[in-house]
């Protein structure tokens, strides 16, 4: 199918409303079709509030940067009051629960002028790099439909990589922005931690390592999503400095060709420390990146912080992820009125859940103080004077994965959870550490599924990173790239 749409980005779609050659109603009307006609093969969206959606685009629609783009909004967290959600829990989908408040970033949505379509599918509490939950099965991807999206925001990366929307709520608690972005050839954005707000209903120094964002095609159009989401709200604990102007001049700036001064980047093909060997593809990927970084005059050394090697990384993510597991799982427990059990959840949630509550609060108070001064090593390689500007590494350790890899076995309920490990050995790092992340879907496989490349910033410089971003798009384009699923 097509139409006269589907292959324009949000900002595109939105300057088309601005101008009266559409109207937002055509717009929505538009995506929704897609969606009724290419879910059945992606299963991405698993809420729909298409009827509503309509109604707020026939209405006064937000006079926002994006005024009448259709979105879709990840089902985890990022919640609107009265609406229904499953954090891709069969129980809470089963109880039909519905948010008792509107998330701070889903109002700043609306007011940009978002018109969102629904929910999208995730993984069980967002937990494992694939988006394949029992309570609504598995989403499929769209350059090839065996395969896994990745995760934890699978749903909203198929759904813009499919062109059923321009753009899509995501969030990232260990690369769930940017192991979609990479599995699905979009632009996966993970923002400083505080940067953009997941109050009032979460707390950026209790759920340290997830934000909130989106998944985009486009580096404009996530520089322009990204001045509408960032910003301080009431009582935020951690808020990194603003750019000194703002994201979307930074970005066209860089498209235009200025590209400012040379930067000092470092490469890593390896996984850190002890970990497995890397797709030679994926490592491919970082090497065309590294000579198109050259090209744009930026210098390129091998090159990475010493404490990326750190043996107790994984175990001290692991201890804090499980910790994060037990709390939701407690947590949801108390929202629907009783203790949830063995079987109100899936193996793998139970095992990182039954982890976490055996971990001690002195035990815990001891991981936090560890990753502080994890933190405090890994940032000094972006500071001082012999200071590096960025770090680049793929963002995955392998190609999109088939649907299934993760799943645990009865005689190894750990080898979903291990498969993570080697899956994603690049992204978690940048979770504990609170700094920016960028995914750029700059390279292709022989088997022509797209490969992410990842670059890392200090802490607070998306500016760095969109402005990189965006001279890479120019210099190396993907914007004509389609799946094999695509409207």
């Amino acid at each position: 199918m097509a139409d006269d749409f589907a292959h324009l980005d949000a900002t595109a779609q939105a300057d088309l409303v601005r101008r009266g050659d559409v109207t937002a109603t055509e717009l929505v009307d538009a995506a929704i079709d897609r969606v009724e006609a290419l879910d059945p093969q992606l299963n991405a969206v698993v809420y729909r509030r298409f009827e509503r959606a309509r109604e707020e685009a026939a209405g006064e629609v937000p006079e926002g940067p994006f005024g009448g783009v259709p979105f879709l909004t990840k089902d985890l967290s990022c919640w609107t009051e009265g609406e229904p959600h499953s954090e891709g829990m069969r129980a809470l989908k089963d109880a039909g629960v519905v948010a008792s408040e509107t998330a701070h970033l889903a109002r700043r949505f609306r007011d940009a002028g978002l018109v969102n379509l629904g929910r999208t599918n995730s993984p069980e509490l967002g937990l494992v790099p694939t988006t394949e939950p029992d309570a609504w099965g598995p989403t499929h991807n769209p350059w090839d439909l065996s395969r896994s999206p990745g995760g934890s925001s699978g749903g909203s990366a198929a759904a813009v990589a499919a062109g059923l929307v321009p753009v899509a709520h995501a969030s990232d608690g260990g690369g769930s922005i940017r192991i979609p972005a990479a599995a699905c050839g979009l632009v996966g954005l993970k923002t400083s931690r505080g940067r953009v707000s997941v109050g009032p209903g979460r707390n950026e120094l209790a759920g340290f390592m997830s934000v909130q964002f989106a998944v985009t095609r486009t580096v404009r159009d996530a520089a322009a999503l990204l001045d509408v989401c960032a910003g301080e709200e009431p009582g935020d604990p951690v808020v990194p400095a603003p750019p000194a102007t703002s994201y979307t001049e930074i970005a066209a700036a860089a498209s235009a060709g200025d590209h400012g001064r040379a930067l000092r980047i470092g490469m890593m093909t390896r996984a850190p420390g002890e970990g497995t060997s890397i797709d030679p593809q994926c490592i491919a990927a970082v090497e065309s990146a590294a000579r198109a970084l050259e090209a744009l005059g930026h210098h390129i050394e091998v090159a990475h912080p010493a404490a990326y090697d750190d043996s107790n990384r994984a175990a001290m993510f692991g201890a804090l992820w499980g910790v994060n597991a037990g709390t939701q799982v407690e947590g949801w427990g108390r929202e629907l009125g009783r203790e949830l059990t063995s079987d109100d959840v899936e193996p793998g949630t139970w095992i990182m859940a039954s982890a976490g509550r055996d971990i001690s609060a002195l035990a815990y108070y001891d991981a936090m103080n560890t990753m502080g001064r994890f933190t405090r090593a890994i940032a000094g390689w972006w500071n001082g004077p012999d200071a590096f500007d960025l770090l680049l590494t793929p963002t995955l350790g392998e190609l999109p994965s088939p649907l299934g890899a993760f799943a645990p076995t009865d005689e190894d309920p750990f080898a979903g959870l291990r498969r993570s490990v080697s899956f994603t050995p690049f992204t978690p790092t940048f979770n504990l550490t609170g700094q920016p992340a960028i995914s750029l879907p700059l390279h292709e496989s022989v088997e022509g599924l797209p490969i992410g490349v990842h670059l890392v910033a200090a802490y607070g410089r998306e500016d760095l990173l969109l402005a990189v971003a965006a001279a890479l798009e120019v210099a190396t384009p993907w914007s004509d790239r389609r799946p094999l699923v695509h409207a």
